[in-house]
């Protein structure tokens, strides 16, 4: 007997909430003027019921499982629920409020709890495993037989097949999970968003224009006096390259690697509940580990094929390193800084060494990538691979002042809405991500696709907003998932890109980093932001040459985040584990080198306990450069980067195919091979 649900008792409010209303918006836009956070839980309540009657009607069907009227029509249910559920996930992310948070807060569980009712639905999974048993026999499509596996692969992972204690503990971990990866996030969320490291006149040294107004504009923002570096990406890290004041440079960088370690809001408790109850679910469904767990559905399917991969890269990025702090050294010795180089001295060094050794210097390239102009750059690049044409509308009404909205056009027809939200603010997350606010589909009409790009940078007070190159580079990694999204050309909403293996997904945005290095769009983009001078060639040539410059640093911070994520995920007991104990004794296990530390430390690695995405996965972003590397090659090898038959090709096989076409045989139809990892180290220096 499914459990019952209450039906709200005031219908009157209920006919009231726009998430119960038919959005008469363009593109079904959500209706952001009308949604406050009290209309969520009352809708939820509602769709929740709502969704769990579509899955019973499926489920009591009289006439015969079918593809159709199983897999199809699971397919198409719930997509009230979805597009509820999508929103306010997007606004706890971008535009969230004490009173959004309160909400995700009791809604973590609850949602858990109804995916648990829908996922161990006896009934329905009944039907569902009669079809997927005979699925030889039915005569499906390629893309039918995958939605048939991934639906039922989906009910296994979800318990489908727990009978019994097991059934119902499963359940009660997925929502205290749920919970807890929910709290996990709003408390680094906090500490971002409460910080600030105020300058005086006396603490500017060395800082470059385009930060001195950032950061005086963020200190206009938090009503402060003189000028404030935030721990947003875009902030700290030029507060770092730049700050002549060491001892504000240890402070800032403390504070940046300290998120998730407030006495009042410590995650390093909420990760170790976190660990052990992944654990639990992990042997509830018969696997060793969380990792052999979480692999299992991604490209790599087992850990050993990731260290295979991790192996090759460890030891030469360590001895790069070394190589590197070597001239460090050299450099601080010049500088009369101390020989004892500290992690909070590295960006600053480096900086100085990439100067001397290739003269060049950031803010010499930052004039020459206004935000303005790297928009209009990406979508020249998507223009000339896929024809799409980019029309900006002023009449929408969004979430927050600072996001614009495209209509998205191909062959003359609009394919999808884009949204941009590229500053960083307080009541939005750290970090670049991609999200949606609806998948594309065909199945049961044609369901164009709305996606949002959000990045954090400091937003300029006057004039342009300037971008270092590695923001550049972030511009046009999260367009990449962008226009996996915007692409998407499948007949089923489970399909469409980017819901991809997450091994796999990072391959369109990290391929379409190389776009932002070609020549030609430089040559017509990058112009000064005070003369509108095209960048320079020999500028271009520098950026070029110092690639490879500062590999080790970022390689060693990188792949030791991914290290500590697997050992902390291969653990088969998490109940014992003092998560700063562990931590200290893998980064000496592995010989982490202290001036590099890592990109993320576990009180604040929201990639993998803010939700189980990326948990025992930080490695994707290493596999898919495997993969983007020997793409990208094919471009070069071609001698045109908007080869017509390639960008075809890209487009056919990577960008729509969503996951309606087995990954592998998707990338070798592309490429014509399988990936091998050389091209990717050589692009790290590594060989």
């Amino acid at each position: 007997m499914r459990e019952t649900i209450t039906q709200p008792r005031d219908k009157s409010a209920m006919n009231a909430n726009p998430l119960l209303q038919a959005w008469n918006t363009p593109h079904q836009l959500p209706p952001f003027d009308q949604v406050q956070a009290e209309h969520f839980e009352p809708a939820f309540d509602v769709l929740f019921a709502e969704h769990l009657a579509e899955i019973d009607q499926l489920a009591e069907l009289n006439e015969p499982a079918s593809f159709e009227n199983t897999a199809a029509a699971f397919d198409r249910s719930g997509l009230r629920l979805e597009r509820a559920q999508l929103l306010l996930d997007n606004l706890t992310s971008s535009e969230t409020s004490p009173e959004l948070q309160e909400v995700e807060r009791r809604m973590a569980s609850k949602l858990a709890e109804h995916r648990s009712r829908i996922y161990m639905h006896a009934g329905f999974f009944a039907r569902l495993d009669a079809i997927h048993a005979q699925r030889d026999n039915l005569s499906l499509n390629e893309e039918q037989g995958r939605l048939l596996d991934l639906i039922h692969r989906d009910f296994v992972r979800a318990g489908a097949k727990l009978q019994g204690p097991a059934r119902q503990r499963y359940a009660e971990v997925v929502s205290k999970l749920a919970e807890l990866t929910t709290a996990f996030g709003q408390n680094v969320l906090a500490d971002e968003s409460e910080y600030t490291l105020q300058l005086a006149e006396n603490d500017l040294a060395g800082l470059p224009p385009f930060l001195l107004d950032a950061a005086r504009a963020a200190a206009e923002a938090r009503k402060l006096p003189g000028w404030a570096i935030t721990l947003s990406r875009s902030s700290i890290v030029p507060f770092l390259t730049f700050s002549q004041r060491r001892d504000l440079r240890e402070q800032a960088w403390r504070a940046w690697t300290g998120r998730g370690e407030h006495p009042e809001r410590d995650n390093r408790p909420l990760a170790k509940q976190i660990l052990a109850l992944r654990v639990e679910q992990a042997k509830l469904l018969g696997y060793a580990s969380f990792a052999d767990y979480a692999i299992a559905n991604r490209m790599a399917g087992a850990p050993a094929a990731v260290h295979a991969l991790m192996d090759q890269v460890w030891e030469p990025a360590k001895a790069r390193f070394e190589a590197e702090k070597v001239l460090l050294r050299e450099e601080a010795a010049k500088l009369g800084e101390p020989a004892d180089i500290q992690p909070w001295d590295w960006f600053y060094l480096a900086e100085k060494v990439r100067i001397a050794r290739y003269a060049l210097d950031d803010a010499e390239i930052k004039p020459y990538f206004g935000l303005e102009n790297m928009i209009k750059a990406m979508f020249d690049v998507a223009g000339r691979l896929f024809g799409l044409s980019f029309s900006e509308r002023h009449d929408l009404k969004l979430y927050h002042p600072d996001v614009r909205a495209w209509d998205v056009s191909r062959e003359g027809k609009v394919i999808a809405l884009f949204l941009g939200d590229n500053y960083a603010r307080q009541s939005k997350r750290g970090g670049a991500w991609m999200h949606v606010y609806r998948w594309q589909s065909r199945n049961g009409g044609e369901t164009l696709p709305i996606v949002v790009n959000n990045n954090n940078f400091a937003k300029a007070g006057h004039g342009q907003t300037l971008l270092s190159f590695d923001d550049v580079r972030t511009l046009f990694h999260e367009f990449g998932h962008g226009l996996h999204g915007m692409l998407s050309n499948v007949e089923y909403r489970l399909l469409a890109s980017p819901n991809s293996p997450w091994d796999y997904v990072e391959l369109p945005s990290q391929l379409m980093e190389n776009w932002a290095l070609v020549p030609e769009v430089l040559e017509k983009h990058a112009r000064h932001a005070e003369t509108g001078a095209a960048i320079p060639a020999e500028l271009v040539a520098k950026i070029k040459a110092a690639r490879h410059f500062n590999q080790g640093f970022e390689t060693v911070r990188y792949a030791a985040s991914t290290l500590i994520d697997l050992a902390l995920h291969e653990r088969d007991d998490a109940e014992g584990i003092d998560i700063a104990a562990f931590e200290t004794a893998e980064r000496e296990r592995l010989g982490v080198p202290p001036a590099a530390g890592m990109n993320h430390r576990p009180p604040h690695f929201g990639h993998i306990f803010s939700d189980d995405a990326y948990a025992a996965g930080y490695y994707v972003y290493m596999w898919a450069e495997v993969l983007e590397a020997e793409a990208f090659a094919a471009f070069e090898e071609a001698g045109d980067p908007f080869d017509p038959e390639l960008a075809d090709k890209l487009y056919r096989y990577i960008y729509s195919a969503g996951d309606a076409r087995e990954q592998r045989a998707a990338f070798r139809a592309f490429r014509g091979r399988d990936p091998q990892a050389e091209a990717m180290l050589k692009s790290r220096g590594l060989r």
